[in-house]
């Protein structure tokens, strides 16, 4: 979208924030019946991956992926084709939000990883017949505003030096400033990840990624005065889908438990081992698992009965990603159209980590308030 660099901070914010919500009440309608709707995940990642490798903004891997939904929600698509769909919608996305330079090209989109274990290659000529396609289905109209439209809109006044953290003053207001900026960029790629989140207004996820990081860090009022004049939304309207940002965050949470304890185990198993001889060494030393430990500039400390601290878990998605081998379900889809050996692993040149896959049931249940149970002291009184 053409808008200037941080258009939030001008004398125009608020009539640009009042077009995109005009916008936004356009938006085509999503019925999650694509066929291939198991698959959207993945296509999700490899958009989310391929965005990273080239270091795209965020508004356009948001853009490539809505995209993405909207295109398998009216057509069935092949396997195969899904991924020339993939890249093309991102390729349209990056056309749109980002400059001439920093758009992929063609044979750098060749070089993926994904690309070479697909057996597929993409020509000139089929990437544009793709991308009219794509631009014939949406009638020429890329202007659709997603939640990474709203979010630094929102993100400027999202803390206050009036804020309390914990019912204390803030010692430091640029470094809060800094954990919800991460925080809210943590939320906004974990709305990507489920089509559920299309059922909501761009503008309502994106509020709700800002009062789930405010939970997050125990920040006072959880939902301030200021933050409800200027996104229009109330706090019972935003508590479905931060529910669901809370759900998916929980599961961070417990996957990275999950690896540490993994960890440690296979750690103290190999303190145990008894040594072998040293011609031997080098042989052995390959049979030792390697678990990579997560790592993070935030640390979520989760407070059980005993007040016990949680695992650090990643709080960027931006940041480091890993595509694993295709889905079963993709797997198998390919095996029986025979465009590929189902053994090849869909990795890309850029090693990155991937999430968990998010709980999408609605539990309405779930508490949300001021006193959400998994949350961080990231200030020291």
């Amino acid at each position: 979208m053409e808008l200037e660099a941080q258009w939030w901070t001008g004398q125009l914010a608020a009539d640009i924030h009042q077009a995109l919500r005009y916008k936004e009440l356009k938006l085509p309608s999503y019925k999650g019946q694509s066929p291939q709707l198991h698959l959207r995940r993945y296509f999700a990642d490899l958009i989310a991956i391929v965005s990273n490798r080239f270091r795209l903004c965020p508004a356009a891997r948001h853009l490539a992926v809505y995209l993405l939904d909207l295109f398998m929600d009216r057509y069935d698509i092949s396997i195969q084709q899904l991924h020339v769909v993939a890249l093309s919608c991102l390729l349209l996305a990056s056309k749109f939000e980002e400059k001439e330079d920093s758009v992929p090209k063609l044979e750098q989109l060749n070089s993926l990883g994904c690309m070479t274990n697909m057996n597929l290659v993409l020509t000139k000529q089929n990437l544009l017949h793709m991308e009219l396609l794509l631009l014939e289905t949406f009638q020429w109209n890329l202007c659709l505003p997603t939640a990474a439209h709203f979010i630094d809109y929102y993100l400027s006044i999202a803390v206050h030096e009036t804020d309390l953290h914990d019912g204390w003053p803030m010692v430091c207001l640029e470094k809060t400033k800094l954990y919800m900026a991460k925080y809210a960029d943590y939320f906004l790629e974990v709305s990507l990840q489920d089509h559920a989140f299309l059922s909501y207004a761009p503008s309502l996820v994106a509020t709700a990624c800002v009062a789930s990081s405010r939970i997050i860090l125990r920040l006072s009022p959880t939902w301030p005065t200021r933050l409800h004049h200027l996104t229009a939304y109330s706090w019972d309207f935003l508590v479905p889908c931060i529910e669901r940002l809370l759900i998916a965050h929980d599961n961070d949470v417990k996957e990275a438990n999950k690896q540490k304890g993994q960890h440690a185990q296979s750690a103290q198993h190999t303190a145990f081992q008894t040594p072998a001889p040293a011609p031997q060494q080098a042989n052995a030393q390959q049979h030792i698992p390697y678990l990579q430990a997560h790592q993070s500039s935030l640390q979520y400390h989760h407070q059980t009965s005993q007040q016990q601290n949680c695992q650090q878990i990643s709080s960027n998605h931006t940041t480091s990603h890993s595509l694993q081998t295709c889905p079963a379900a993709l797997q198998s889809s390919v095996q029986a159209r025979g465009h590929v050996q189902t053994g090849a692993a869909m990795s890309l040149a850029v090693p990155l980590e991937v999430k968990p896959c998010i709980s999408v049931s609605y539990n309405r249940s779930y508490q949300v308030n001021g006193r959400y149970s998994c949350i961080t002291p990231c200030f020291e009184r």
